[in-house]
C-alpha cells in the first residue's frame, strides 16, 4: 500500500516555494539530499547577502583597534547577540564562547571543567563521540564515568536513576536528539539534574536546525551547536551556550592568543580575560559573524515551529513508506532503528535494508546505489557508538574480543564478519528544504532490492 502524501497546507506551501527560490539547485542537478543530520544546506539569499558584504566591506583582525578591525568586533558582538536572542536566552543569565563547530565547544567545557573524585561525569550512551570524549578529561581527573544505557527497540534511556544522588558538582551530558536514531532525549532532565548538584551540557546540534530550543524555558548550563548544521553556511563556526555561573567554575588548562590579558614571560605568569574570550582561542572567523546572523534572521523568517511542524509530517511520512516496504513474501526490506512513529523523535531515521533471505544489505553499498540515483544519504554508526551498540544488539564481551583479536588491522567491514552482525546503518535525515519528491525517490531507490538477494 502506497502512503498518502502528507497534506499540502499554508505551511507546507510556504515551504515549497522556499524550495524553488532559495534551494532552487537541488532540482536543477536533479538531486534529493537527504543528509541534513550531516550538513544543513545554504540558501541562495545568504550567499547573495555574503557575497556583497564582502565586496563592499572592509574587515579586519579583530585583535587591534583600526577601523576595519573594529569593523569586524563589531560583527562578532552583533552575532553574540543574535545568539542569545535566537535561543531565547537572557543575556543576565547565559553569554556566546564561538568555536570552530560543536566538538570544540564540548572540548571547551571538558578540558576546563572541575572533575573529581566527588564531580563525577554521567552520559546517555547514545552521544557523538564528540560528547564520548570528555570522558578522558574526567577519569585523568579521577572522576567516575557512568553510562545511562540506551535500551529497548526505541533506543530510549532512563537517566532519573543515576541523576537520583546529590553530587558535588557532576556533570550530566545528554543529546537533545540523537544524531543517530533520531530520538528526542528529555529537556525534562535539565532541572531535577541541576537540583542535585549536576552542570548540564546539552548537545544541541543535532536538534535545533529543525526544533525551537528557548532557553527561558529550560536552563542546561552548557549548550554546543554548529552553525552550518543549522543553516548550512557560513562552515567553521559554531558556539557554546554558557551560564555565567558555569563559566565561572570553568579553568583551562592553557592559554592562547585572544585569551589573556597580559601573559608574562619573565616571571611566569598571566592573566585570563574574566569573560568568555577566554576560551575563544586565537583569531576567529571574523568574515563569517554577519553570515551567522544571516543564517538565524532565515530560520527565524521561516519560522522555527514551521520546520518543526514540516519535518514531523514528513518524518511520519517516511517511516511509514519504508515501514510499509515488503518483499514478496511480506518480510520486511528495511529494518528501522529506533521509533517507529514520531512521539518524541526528530527527523534522522536510521535504517538497514534486507534481501529476500533476511541478510543485510551491507550500508555502504546502499549508499552507493544511493548516490549513483542523485540520492544522498549517510552510512555507518555515526560517530554514535553508544546508539550503534544497543541498535545492533552487540555483546560488549564479544566486541571486546574482535576488536583485540583485530588490534591495528581493524575496518568496518572486519568487524562485521567477525561479528556475525551490522555494525552499520543508512541515515536519513530531513531538513527545511525537504520534499514528498526526495523521499519518494528514496522510496523508489530502496524498492529496488525487492525480492533480490545480496548476489543478485
Amino acid at each position: 500500500m502506497i502512503a498518502a502524501e502528507p497534506r499540502r497546507n499554508s505551511v507546507a506551501t510556504r515551504l515549497v516555494d522556499l524550495r524553488q527560490s532559495e534551494f532552487d539547485r537541488l532540482d536543477a542537478a536533479g538531486h534529493a539530499y537527504l543528509d541534513y543530520t550531516g550538513s544543513g544546506l545554504y540558501a541562495r539569499s545568504q550567499i547573495e547577502a555574503h557575497h556583497a558584504r564582502l565586496l563592499h566591506g572592509l574587515f579586519g583582525n579583530p585583535h587591534s583597534e583600526n577601523s576595519p578591525s573594529r569593523q569586524s568586533t563589531a560583527s562578532m558582538e552583533r552575532a553574540r547577540r543574535r545568539v542569545l536572542t535566537f535561543f531565547h536566552a537572557d543575556p543576565a543569565h547565559y553569554d556566546v564562547c564561538f568555536t570552530a563547530n560543536a566538538s570544540a565547544a564540548l572540548r571547551v567545557v571538558g578540558e576546563a571543567f572541575p572533575f573529581g573524585p566527588r564531580s563525577p561525569l554521567v552520559l546517555t550512551a547514545d552521544n557523538h563521540n564528540s560528547v564520548h570524549g570528555i570522558r578522558c578529561f574526567a577519569e585523568r581527573a579521577g572522576a567516575t564515568v557512568r553510562y545511562v544505557p540506551a535500551t529497548g527497540p526505541e533506543l530510549r534511556a532512563n537517566a532519573q536513576p543515576w541523576l537520583d544522588t546529590d553530587v558535588a558538582g557532576g556533570l550530566f551530558a545528554f543529546p537533545a536528539q540523537s544524531n543517530f536514531s533520531g530520538v528526542r532525549h528529555p529537556l525534562g532532565w535539565i532541572e531535577p539534574a541541576r537540583e542535585h548538584g549536576f552542570r548540564v551540557l546539552l548537545d544541541a546540534a543535532a536538534y535545533v536546525p529543525t526544533s525551537p530550543l528557548r532557553l527561558d524555558r529550560v536552563a542546561p548550563d552548557f549548550v554546543c551547536v554548529s552553525f552550518y548544521k543549522m543553516f548550512g553556511f557560513p562552515t567553521g563556526v559554531g558556539a557554546l551556550i554558557v551560564r555565567h555561573d558555569a563559566l565561572a567554575e570553568l579553568r583551562r588548562p592553557w592559554f592562547a592568543g585572544g585569551t589573556v590579558d597580559w601573559v608574562s614571560t619573565q616571571f611566569g605568569a598571566y592573566r585570563p580575560r574574566a569573560d568568555v574570550g577566554a576560551f575563544e582561542d586565537g583569531t576567529p572567523n571574523f568574515l563569517a559573524f554577519d553570515a551567522v546572523i544571516d543564517g538565524l534572521d532565515l530560520l527565524d523568517c521561516i519560522g522555527m515551529d514551521a520546520i518543526a511542524a514540516h519535518v514531523d509530517r514528513l518524518t511520519r511520512y517516511l517511516l511509514t513508506r519504508l515501514i510499509g516496504l515488503r518483499h514478496d513474501d511480506a518480510s520486511a526490506i528495511v529494518t528501522v532503528y529506533g521509533p517507529r512513529n514520531t512521539d518524541a523523535r526528530g527527523g534522522t531515521i536510521a535504517f538497514n535494508v534486507r534481501d529476500a533471505g533476511g541478510a543485510t544489505v551491507p550500508f555502504d553499498r546502499v549508499v552507493a546505489d544511493a548516490a549513483k540515483q542523485g540520492v544522498s544519504l549517510r552510512g555507518g554508526c555515526f560517530c554514535n557508538p553508544g546508539a550503534a551498540e544497543a541498535a545492533f544488539a552487540l555483546s560488549a564481551e564479544r566486541s571486546q574480543r574482535v576488536l583485540t583479536e583485530l588490534a591495528d588491522n581493524f575496518s568496518i567491514p572486519a568487524f562485521t564478519d567477525r561479528m556475525g552482525t551490522p555494525v552499520g546503518a543508512v541515515r536519513a535525515s530531513l531538513g527545511a528544504p525537504t520534499t514528498t519528491g526526495d523521499i519518494d525517490r528514496l522510496v523508489v531507490l530502496l524498492s529496488t532490492y525487492r525480492n533480490r538477494t545480496l548476489t543478485s
